[in-house]
């Protein structure tokens, strides 16, 4: 417990790795100028096309897995809490960019495939058809945050279980609200990307 929580500053640091910004930057763009701002893998998609948004999609994931990987086998369910959650908010309030980061559906995800794996593979086809569906990753991430504690209080999770899957849930949803005022609206943009002329393509 003791190493776990010497390592809550490095999952924290992990985190904050900036994965759209970095790849975004690599193709001469700026993804918290571009789009709408949110530098995540929805964004990256919509803006510069699906190859770039799963290479982001896939380093965010690795942040929440690394970080919860370390904790699981260091101290189990608790250790995997502790540090994915470290990594999950150093992703949404990163220091290194004045505490303004994504909205941590990806990294989350990537801490619960180490501690619910086939539940997080299952939620992963929902989200995906959802997105796929509306065109809206805000819904489909909305959706699969709720769902998730709820599927683990079906499983008789344990407390712990229950209060951080209900606790990032309720993050999850609170960092999309202004997407959630814009589907409302009629506003929401659709996942795609922006061509050349600025439309977006499905």
């Amino acid at each position: 417990m003791l190493l776990v929580g010497c390592l809550i500053p490095v999952a924290y640091l992990l985190g904050t790795f900036p994965s759209a910004g970095l790849v975004a930057r690599t193709q001469g763009h700026d993804i918290l100028h571009e789009g709408s701002g949110n530098p995540g893998a929805a964004n990256t998609f919509r803006v510069l096309g699906w190859k770039a948004g799963l290479v982001v999609l896939l380093l965010d994931l690795g942040k929440g897995a690394a970080a919860a990987g370390a904790g699981m086998a260091l101290d189990g369910h608790r250790g995997a809490f502790i540090l994915g959650v470290a990594a999950v908010v150093g992703h949404i309030f990163p220091v290194t960019r004045h505490f303004k980061g994504g909205r941590g559906v990806a990294t989350a995800a990537g801490v619960m495939a180490v501690v619910f794996p086939l539940e997080t593979a299952g939620l992963a086809v929902v989200w995906f058809a959802i997105a796929r569906g509306l065109g809206k990753a805000s819904v489909a991430s909305v959706v699969g945050a709720v769902a998730f504690p709820a599927i683990v209080a079906l499983r008789d999770g344990s407390t712990l279980d229950l209060a951080v899957t209900g606790g990032l849930a309720a993050l999850v949803v609170i960092r999309h609200l202004a997407n959630l005022r814009r589907l409302i609206r009629g506003e929401e943009p659709n996942l795609g990307h922006e061509d050349d002329d600025g439309s977006v393509a499905a």
